[in-house]
């Protein structure tokens, strides 16, 4: 990245000496006349975060930015001109074929050793950064209901145990009225099963059920799916290992009135609150993080200062020992050739192609393509289309070897830089990143949003200086520092780093902890709904 700066002077930023186009990083942008550093003089107003051209560009030729072509003018567009989604036609995407194939072979990095953190170790060998009784749903039916009797837990038991740290109810909106036994509802009823089983939820499943949905407990949660106690805490509890599922249905006979429903449910919850409040807090390897990494509300610092400190943080975390997933089809596409070299084996180069092939058809499937991901707020934050957009995404993942993929609502089952493959919408990939295992979560953001997750800590990393003194009890991290040349991306990275130590051991809040913003459960569904 190359700067051009000076106090209160025009600040301009690229990303490759290639490049002819820069991103403005001056608050409120510049106006027309303006002379930069280089003697370069702006023909037009350019916004904060857009892009001025830096030598004359053809008609048709090619605009570059990261080095790689984002567009091709539709017109000339003369040096010092702003550069925007209308002057530019999108590249076709890359075909999956010929793709070059675990090319890359990084040096390996040294092992980081000794860092640690205070988690809770389930009994499937995995670690929680939270203790929280999650309440599983089979279907949207019932979540009026839960909902009431989770306001009832946290007010009348959870403050008897204090060792638990939430109550949530998984609610969502499937489980009935769906075409249950097509080939594609295995995803939405793999994520559920998954994320019922969180490392943050200690093993304690507790489901309520209407009765007569499709999604019936025993297809959710088959036998031999989950080991329902932990046996060390039996003997602390007074109970027995017991391994029927805890299921309390809406619609048996049993039930007279809605208070008898509400009433079973907080009974079957204190059974489960007083095994998760015999539990403690053991010191563990940081190599026991999973995190999932995403943006949301990105803009075009995304791709400057936010993204890559996450991405020097990620391999950090690699070298940890720890899990990375990094995910969003769409924004990654574009960039596939960069991935696939990158892959461990040829193996894991074949299952990114797979899982892109099968999203290219999902979306023909609905008569778009990738360039329907890109919001008005990026175009506005200067993201010009759907390629410069996933050039700034890539960089979350680091420089790591990828070492697997998990497919949508799949469990992760190694360890190393993962390719979760999950849309790109803010709240199914969050879903599909828990089903997947993640204990922690990290969301960066230029445009700003309060995305939140009740089931995990979310840190959120503010992509500008402007957005960071704004939105100062929103976000978690100033990354725009980096553009302002007061940190670098080693620092940033360092500082994230950290932090998830601390929030992960429960010594520090994330800000969506402390206001309790929480974003719902939305599973990704691409069966047919009756």
């Amino acid at each position: 990245m190359t700067t051009t700066t000076a106090a209160r002077a025009p600040l301009t930023i690229s990303m490759h000496p290639r490049d002819n186009v820069a991103i403005v990083a001056n608050d409120g942008g510049l106006p027309a006349g303006t002379v930069l550093a280089s003697g370069l003089t702006l023909v037009d107003k350019v916004p904060q975060a857009h892009k001025v051209a830096l030598e004359d560009i053809p008609e048709g030729g090619v605009v570059r930015r990261y080095d790689v072509p984002i567009g091709y003018a539709l017109k000339p567009i003369p040096a010092g001109s702003w550069v925007h989604e209308r002057l530019l036609q999108m590249p076709a995407a890359r075909e999956l074929e010929g793709l070059p194939i675990a090319t890359v072979k990084p040096p390996a990095q040294p092992p980081l050793e000794g860092y640690t953190f205070e988690g809770y170790r389930n009994l499937d060998g995995s670690v929680g950064t939270r203790n929280i009784l999650a309440i599983t749903q089979t279907v949207q039916c019932v979540a009026g209901v839960v909902d009431f009797a989770v306001q009832r837990i946290k007010a009348e038991l959870l403050p008897k145990y204090p060792n638990v740290d939430d109550v949530v109810g998984l609610a969502h909106s499937y489980g009935c009225g769906v075409a249950i036994d097509a080939p594609d509802a295995v995803i939405p009823i793999r994520t559920l099963r998954n994320i019922s089983l969180n490392p943050n939820f200690g093993g304690e499943v507790m489901v309520i059920s209407l009765g007569c949905e499709k999604l019936q407990p025993e297809r959710l949660l088959p036998p031999g799916s989950i080991a329902l106690v932990d046996e060390r805490n039996v003997a602390d509890v007074g109970t027995s290992a017991d391994s029927k599922l805890d299921v309390v249905c809406l619609q048996d006979d049993a039930h007279v009135g809605f208070m008898s429903m509400i009433d079973s449910i907080l009974r079957q919850a204190e059974e489960h609150l007083e095994r998760l409040n015999a539990r403690r807090r053991e010191t563990v390897p940081a190599s026991e993080l999973v995190v999932g990494v995403q943006c949301g509300g990105s803009d075009a610092f995304s791709g400057v200062t936010a993204n890559p400190a996450v991405g020097f943080c990620t391999d950090l975390l690699v070298r940890a020992g720890a899990t990375v997933m990094f995910s969003e089809v769409t924004e990654v596409r574009d960039g596939i050739d960069q991935l696939t070299s990158r892959a461990t084996t040829p193996a894991v180069a074949e299952a990114m192609i797979r899982e892109m092939a099968w999203y290219d058809a999902y979306l023909e499937r609905g008569r778009v393509d990738r360039s329907a991901n890109t919001t008005p707020g990026n175009k506005k934050g200067g993201l010009s289309n759907i390629v410069e957009k996933a050039m700034g995404s890539i960089v979350k993942s680091g420089s790591a070897p990828i070492s697997g993929v998990v497919s949508p609502g799949e469990k992760a089952r190694q360890k190393g830089l993962l390719y979760a493959a999950t849309p790109a919408s803010d709240f199914i990939c969050g879903t599909l990143q828990l089903a997947a295992g993640m204990n922690l979560h990290v969301f960066t953001t230029g445009r700003g949003t309060p995305y939140g997750l009740a089931e995990v800590p979310v840190i959120k990393v503010a992509t500008r200086s402007d957005l960071a003194r704004r939105w100062h009890d929103l976000m978690d991290v100033n990354a725009g520092r980096i553009a302002d040349g007061d940190a670098t991306i080693e620092d940033i990275g360092w500082e994230l780093f950290r932090l998830m130590l601390d929030v992960a051991s429960g010594r520090k809040k994330t800000w969506a902890e402390q206001w309790k913003l929480h974003n719902a459960l939305v599973l990704f569904n691409p069966a047919p709904v009756t």
